[in-house]
């Protein structure tokens, strides 16, 4: 059965209406120019991402990527640092013309200054994120995104409630703090001078380790955090070391903010 709009007929004794004929016109001519002028920009898209989204093509230079190489830079500065470190002691040692007693307070005051190593018995923490599918224990509201990421507090609580217990010396990751050490959380990654970290993060204390473990115990952050480890799943581990080596701090240690006053 034909369609009357596909087939138009005139009424019965009436000539049939003549179909038209399609002739372009300038405003066709230049529709027809754009849109052959679009699939170009299309194809030539496409061959340039080869089949990849460009917004999102891995190949693209990002900020995070900026950011791990810096990372790895100032991890190459501090080794080279070190060892030019370890070669002026060296020489210093030789024949400085200080007495046994000034030797012994130079000494004191590496120990104090975080310089040098310290081994003995130790006590680990370590703090990771909750796990990507994680959801809330029974009796606890539904989690929001920042219940379920460590945060900076929660480092600085640990690093605080361990010099409470008396430690000697403290590590987070592979290093060591010391007076002007600042624990720096910047989305989800740990900045610590100069150098980026991501989770899990493990804190490295040397001092006794029953006296750090009740210290971690009667901090009330800790005890704050320990709400969130039973909810929604956030990593909480301690192990006791019966001997660990904390490396002495090789970076640099001039101030660039504060200032000596006199």
């Amino acid at each position: 059965m034909s369609n009357s709009a596909d087939s138009p007929q005139g009424l019965p004794g009436e000539p049939a209406e003549p179909r038209r004929r399609f002739r372009a016109g300038p405003v066709r001519l230049l529709s027809a120019a754009v849109f052959a002028l679009a699939g170009l920009i299309f194809v030539t898209s496409f061959n340039t991402a080869k089949g990849t989204n460009i917004r999102t093509d891995a190949s693209l230079l990002k900020l995070s990527d900026l950011i791990q190489q810096r990372s790895r830079k100032n991890a190459e500065l501090d080794q080279s640092t070190a060892t030019v470190r370890g070669d002026v002691d060296a020489l210093a040692q030789r024949d400085n013309g200080s007495t046994k007693a000034q030797d012994q307070q130079l000494a004191a005051l590496k120990d104090a200054a975080g310089t040098e190593r310290v081994v003995g018995k130790a006590l680990s923490v370590t703090l990771n994120d909750a796990p990507p599918n994680a959801t809330a224990a029974p009796g606890y509201p539904a989690p929001q995104p920042n219940d379920l990421v460590i945060h900076q507090q929660d480092l600085q609580a640990v690093v605080n409630a361990l010099w409470q217990g008396g430690a000697q010396g403290i590590q987070v990751m592979d290093q060591r703090l010391i007076s002007t050490s600042a624990v720096r959380c910047v989305g989800n990654t740990l900045i610590l001078q100069g150098r980026v970290y991501s989770p899990p993060y493990k804190i490295s204390a040397v001092g006794d380790p029953g006296k750090l473990r009740q210290a971690l115990s009667d901090s009330r952050a800790i005890q704050n955090y320990q709400l969130y480890v039973k909810a929604y799943g956030l990593g909480w581990k301690v192990d006791e070391h019966k001997a660990m080596t904390l490396p002495g701090y090789s970076g640099t240690v001039d101030l660039h903010y504060a200032k000596p006053v006199g």
